[in-house]
């Protein structure tokens, strides 16, 4: 095996070796495979699936948003998987037997299949909520098996209405009385109990309604934070904790509590306690209530609060349905209104595909990682100077690092290119937003921006002063304006439209079922049925008020898929793990997932170090720009929030907390001088990495002061391998060397 270093990759001594050519090496090194980088799937951004005409975007704006079609729908191509279901269907009836019960159900079940291959995705189809589903599940095991797993899944989905017509619909009236979500607010008689004053605070972007609720939970003397991500609970930590208050935080990979009794906990929403009380509770975003996913949670949190003064910040358009609700729960609501704190308006010409026209302080929106990537080099390429990254993908550490260089104005971060993670959760200090496309690539197709949508990213324009706030002239009267603009002329007009127009109000709340609901209908059927039947089971005996919706539970489902890979797991695992943060479009996050799940089901060591699903080697691979390089480290530090999440919910089997946590921050360091350390650019690497050797060096001579006043002496060279900082084109790795070829053959 190649020698990986003369440590082992977590730079632990672990008082072992291994009996190999290599005496320095531990034996956990000497076990482990040797790292195979994935190749990542290919992508295409929107604009290239769009096949937009050459030259598209720069000139002939009216004809070509006229011929841009339909704002709402894209279809995907999707001949190859239809045939693929219908040949599946065919082998399946072949080698079916004829005397068989499920061959006089077999004309109704293939007919319901074909129905639902091509049924087309989109907004317009509610109604047909049951088939979609179907479809959705056919194409995730097409996406990740191909025709074998489409045929396992047909031998599935047939053997699921076998249980369901012989468990279920004799029993169909008991499931449906357990599984009724019609009134939510009598969940939580402990809250129903207090007289609750709800005071809903309602503004545009950058209007400050969350910062004049935060200043009332200021001066709680115990509240809560509701925010719906794990960013967003941190930054209020950090505030409150700079503040010298007392401050918790509680998200779902993290709990830090002070050594003093905590006055404020921070969390996301879905982990906001309801079996404390508190003087003052914030919950912030609001209209995501109304998200089809997670809406559950914030209806969770704003039903069960036991809270004497409950703070709402959100959208105009929830006002409606808050109204509705404050009736049913009794509570006395108050409502107060902000106004925009400085004006936001869409420019009159897009940037026509130009990047030279990029301003000190841009921020270009794009969807598509890869595209993040592409346009960052293309930025720097173009300009000379830095542009930061900021999507989903990154750890919440690393979006914050990013932001923090984009907002300095005494450094080259000029500019920022971005997802729609920045719609909310970033402080950002950006005076012009550009969308590079307004088709966002989803998981059932192509869909165009909503309006509030391009309303909530495009008002991240013009919050405080932008990055360029050293040009401006101190007695400059100059107005901070937000601007909105698009790469190409075709997108300006929609964007036009939607910052002029106000969304229809909010009418729903989503509620999803409890872990109750789940555990009881199970004991209706044998203990070998697939956990998807059983949460789409759940679903399908659901009933709601017309107040409410039920959250389509799509992320529920997808777990559940991974879960049943095992057969050996309690319902009460299995509903342990449908919570987790288990994202199956990552192929190695899966892998780890399988391996997390084996270990409880088969009692044996969650261990860190005893998983060899988590390529832990690939922090003993060189820092590196490479696109593989950071794949490879986000799907590490995906695993061990999966990790540290179940360590605080199966302490028992994944014992390995601390030094998961430890392992955490070596990655999240990596990923930090992988985007900070290389550029396509060649002088703006060589300066970057100039920088990082000085700032090493300092660092060094500080330790020699500190070392010698407690004296003690230190010989390690500040500028030996261990830094391993690239300065020459000599000492650049493999992929970063490639990308320098490539910059230099296209400039």
């Amino acid at each position: 095996m190649r020698p990986l270093s003369r440590q082992c990759p977590l730079g632990l001594d672990l008082g072992m070796k291994a009996r190999t050519t290599q005496a320095w090496q531990c034996l956990f090194c000497s076990i482990r495979p040797r790292l195979t980088t994935l190749s990542t799937l290919r992508e295409f951004t929107a604009a290239s699936q769009l096949a937009r005409k050459p030259g598209g975007g720069s000139k002939g704006s009216k004809s070509q948003s006229s011929s841009r079609g339909s704002p709402i729908i894209y279809r995907r191509n999707d001949q190859n998987f239809a045939a693929v279901v219908r040949h599946a269907l065919e082998e399946h009836r072949r080698d079916l037997d004829p005397f068989h019960p499920t061959s006089k159900t077999w004309d109704a079940f293939s007919r319901r299949i074909s129905q639902a291959v091509i049924l087309e995705d989109g907004f317009d189809v509610p109604k047909k909520g049951n088939l979609l589903a179907l479809k959705h599940s056919l194409w995730d095991a097409y996406r990740a098996r191909g025709a074998t797993g489409v045929r396992s899944e047909i031998i599935s989905l047939q053997r699921n209405e076998e249980f369901a017509k012989k468990y279920g619909d004799p029993n169909i009236d008991e499931q449906k009385k357990l599984a009724d979500l019609r009134y939510p607010a009598e969940w939580y008689p402990h809250a129903r109990a207090k007289r609750r004053t709800i005071h809903l605070h309602v503004g545009p972007t950058n209007s400050g309604k969350t910062y004049q609720a935060l200043k009332r939970l200021e001066g709680a003397q115990k509240g809560f934070y509701a925010g719906p991500l794990r960013l967003l609970a941190q930054e209020v930590y950090s505030r409150f904790t700079a503040q010298g208050i007392p401050c918790g935080l509680i998200t779902g990979d993290e709990v830090r509590i002070p050594d003093a009794s905590p006055r404020i906990l921070s969390n996301t929403v879905e982990m906001v306690s309801l079996n404390k009380d508190f003087e003052v509770g914030v919950i912030d975003e609001i209209q995501m209530i109304a998200d089809p996913d997670r809406g559950w949670a914030w209806t969770r949190a704003f039903m069960g609060s036991r809270v004497r003064e409950l703070h709402l910040c959100g959208e105009l358009r929830v006002v409606p349905l808050i109204k509705e609700l404050v009736a049913l729960t009794g509570d006395v609501l108050e409502i107060h209104q902000y106004q925009r704190l400085n004006p936001l308006k869409a420019e009159q010409t897009s940037l026509q595909n130009d990047l030279r026209r990029l301003q000190k302080g841009d921020c270009l929106v794009v969807f598509s990682r890869i595209g993040i990537h592409a346009f960052k080099n293309q930025i720097e390429k173009a300009t000379g100077r830095r542009a930061a990254i900021v999507y989903g993908g990154l750890p919440a550490e690393i979006r914050t690092q990013q932001a923090n260089l984009f907002n300095d104005p005494d450094n080259d971060y000029d500019f920022l290119v971005a997802s729609d993670a920045i719609g909310m959760g970033l402080n950002l200090k950006c005076r012009r937003i550009i969308f590079h496309t307004l088709v966002k690539g989803r998981k059932n197709g192509l869909h165009r921006l909503t309006i509030p949508e391009i309303k909530q990213i495009g008002g991240r324009a013009g919050r405080y002063r932008a990055a360029n706030e050293k040009e401006v002239p101190k007695q400059s009267a100059e107005p901070n304006v937000g601007l909105v603009t698009s790469l190409e002329d075709v997108d300006l007009p929609y964007i036009r439209q939607a910052l002029e127009f106000e969304p229809p109000p909010i009418k729903t709340a989503g509620v999803f079922p409890g872990d109750t609901v789940f555990q009881l209908i199970s004991g209706y059927f044998p203990s070998d049925v697939s956990f998807k039947f059983l949460v789409n089971r759940v679903l399908a005996v659901c009933q709601v008020h017309p107040l409410f919706f039920l959250c389509r539970g799509q992320a529920q489902l997808e777990s559940a898929g991974v879960i049943d890979s095992s057969h050996e797991l309690t319902i009460d695992d299995r509903l342990v793990f449908m919570a987790s943060p288990l994202y199956d479009r990552d192929p190695i996050l899966v892998n780890v997932a399988k391996a997390f799940i084996r270990c409880v089901a088969t009692n044996t060591s969650g261990r860190l170090l005893d998983i060899p699903e988590l390529h832990l080697e690939i922090l003993e691979a060189p820092v590196s720009g490479d696109k593989d390089y950071m794949t490879e480290l986000e799907s590490l530090h995906k695993s061990l929030i999966l990790y540290l999440w179940l360590s605080y919910r199966m302490g028992g089997v994944f014992t390995d907390r601390t030094l998961a946590t430890h392992v955490k921050t070596m990655v999240e360091e990596r990923m930090m001088r992988a985007l900070s350390e290389f550029s396509v650019n060649k002088k703006l690497r060589i300066a970057a990495s100039i920088k990082q050797r000085i700032i090493m060096e300092q660092q060094y001579s500080e330790e020699q002061r500190l070392l010698a006043e407690a004296g003690t002496t230190k010989t390690s060279n500040p500028t030996g391998d261990a830094f391993d900082l690239p300065v020459s084109e000599n000492t650049l790795s493999e992929g970063e060397a490639q990308n320098t070829r490539d910059a230099s053959n296209t400039a």
